[in-house]
This record gives structure tokens, C-alpha cells and sequence, in this order.
């Protein structure tokens, strides 16, 4: 007697992949939260990333507006105040702050202390842990920007733009600075070796770019070798695009090129987005390879 085969049914792989790309979705979206709300339980996340730009803010208005206002005329007229002038590269270092270095130390200790190995275990797919990941940097990095531009308003007394095409170029040089730096963050994590190296080996990084993009130290007096080595890097872009938005246009002479350059802007945080992003999709792992 021959044993009859049940033939078994095929599984609608099409349909199974789009329920599984709408999961992934949701997991991320779902994600969002949580990440936000661990991110404010973590008291030294908060200060230095969150809280940084303020306080460095507050240290250069207050240490260098006895020295008068910036890009004065010859004849001592004119000119902005420091804090209006620091303004553009706070906010810069906030984003770098909240997506890169913020990414790659969390990124790093959770990797150290198992909670990826632990992930990996779960349904939450890689593309969902990043949506979580990224949509915190967003969430956090708006709230973070718009808290800056009121204490720089109603505590520093800068104005700020009134033309709406300046606050075009405010959001799409923010947004796609913020992403790019998730992104680079995300790819970072992957160079510590473990999670208590993360934090010594990430932050002199970020601190040297703060110096040598034009954050700390007006980017115009730097030497011209330094300057270069600045524009390889995205942050340097970041608080120039910045600068087109809150300075005024007749301090675009004192850039590099003595131009915005916003088309340049767009196009180094674009390459630098892609960077990122191959970057991360090649290196992210939930443990490591060594481990």
C-alpha cells in the first residue's frame, strides 16, 4: 500500500512579507516611547546631551558680552550680541549631541551589558530597533531645539527670524542634520569595544569636531588647514546652514567660501546620510562578532 502524501499548503509569502513590514513598522512606532522615556530617566543622558547647549550657551553670553557685540562697524555700531551669535552653533552641537553621540554610547552599553543579545531573541527586527531609535533622536531633538530658541529669546534676548524662508532652511537643514547623525550615531556604537570604553572613545571624537566646526570658536578665525579638515565632517556644515538662518546675511563673507553655500549643506549632509545609513546596516549587530 503506498502512503498517501497531504500535500501541504503554500504559504502566501507575498501577503506574510507585508505583514511582517507592517509589524516591523509597528514594533518601531511602538518603540518611540519607550525610548523617549528612557532617555529622560537617564540623569547623565539628559545633561550631557540634552541640557549641554544650554549651559554652554549661558557661559558664552555670560563670559564674553562684556567684550561688546560681534561683526561691529569701525565706528563701534552694529554687530550681534555673543549669544545671538553662538546661537547657530549651540544648536548644531545639539543635534550632534542627540544623535551621535547620544546613539552610539547607548547604542555601545546596550551591546556591553546584553540587553541587544536579549532583543535578538524578541521579534524586534533591526529595521524596528532603529525606527525606535531615530524617532527618540526626532522627538527629543525638536524638543531640545525649540526649548533653545525660547530661552535664547526670553532669557537672552535674541531676536530671532521673521522670514518664513529662513525658517524653511531652519527645518530641513535640522531634520536632515538630526537623521544623519542617528545614523552615524548607529554606526559609531559599533567602534567601542565595550560598553564602558563607549563614552572615552565617543566624546573626544565629538568634542573635537565641536572645536573645529565653528561651535566654540568662531570658524572664520581658524587657520585655513583646520577649516578644511572641518568640512569633511558633517557638523561643520550643520552649524553653517544654522548660521544662514539666524545670522545676519552680511556675516556670510566670513565664511570660508564667504557664502551660506546651502546647496553644499544639503548636498554633505546628504553624502554623509548615506554614509551613515551603509554604515549602519554593515556594522549593527545584537552582540558582537567577538563576543
Amino acid at each position: 500500500m503506498s502512503a498517501t502524501l497531504t500535500p501541504q499548503p503554500q504559504r502566501p509569502r507575498l501577503a506574510q512579507r507585508r505583514t511582517t513590514r507592517h509589524g516591523m513598522l509597528t514594533l518601531g512606532l511602538a518603540r518611540v516611547g519607550f525610548e523617549i522615556k528612557l532617555y529622560f530617566r537617564s540623569t547623565d543622558t539628559v545633561f550631557f546631551t540634552f541640557l549641554f547647549p544650554f549651559i554652554m550657551l549661558g557661559i558664552f553670553t555670560a563670559a564674553f558680552s562684556a567684550s561688546g557685540n560681534i561683526g561691529t562697524n569701525p565706528d563701534g555700531s552694529g554687530g550681534i550680541s555673543v549669544g545671538a551669535y553662538y546661537l547657530p552653533g549651540m544648536l548644531a552641537a545639539g543635534m550632534l549631541l542627540s544623535g551621535l553621540q547620544n546613539l552610539a554610547i547607548d547604542i555601545a552599553g546596550e551591546k556591553g551589558d546584553g540587553t541587544l543579545k536579549r532583543l535578538g531573541g524578541t521579534p524586534l527586527s533591526p529595521l524596528s530597533y532603529f525606527i525606535g531609535k531615530i524617532g527618540q533622536v526626532l522627538v527629543t531633538g525638536i524638543l531640545q531645539a525649540v526649548l533653545l530658541l525660547v530661552v535664547a529669546r526670553f532669557v537672552f534676548d535674541i531676536a530671532l527670524p521673521t522670514d518664513p524662508e529662513k525658517w524653511l532652511t531652519f527645518a530641513w537643514v535640522f531634520l536632515l542634520g538630526v537623521i544623519t547623525c542617528a545614523f552615524l550615531g548607529i554606526a559609531l556604537s559599533a567602534l567601542p569595544r565595550s560598553g564602558r570604553s563607549a563614552s572615552a572613545v565617543v566624546i573626544p571624537i565629538v568634542l573635537v569636531l565641536q572645536f573645529i566646526s565653528g561651535v566654540y570658536l568662531q570658524f572664520n578665525q581658524l587657520p585655513d588647514w583646520m577649516q578644511n579638515v572641518a568640512g569633511l565632517f558633517p557638523l561643520k556644515w550643520m552649524a553653517q546652514g544654522m548660521r544662514a538662518v539666524f545670522l545676519p546675511d552680511s556675516f556670510a563673507v566670513q565664511e570660508q567660501n564667504g557664502a551660506w553655500e546651502l546647496g553644499m549643506v544639503a548636498l554633505a549632509l546628504l553624502i554623509w546620510l548615506v554614509v551613515g545609513l551603509v554604515g549602519s546596516r554593515l556594522t549593527f549587530r545584537w552582540i558582537r562578532k567577538d563576543a
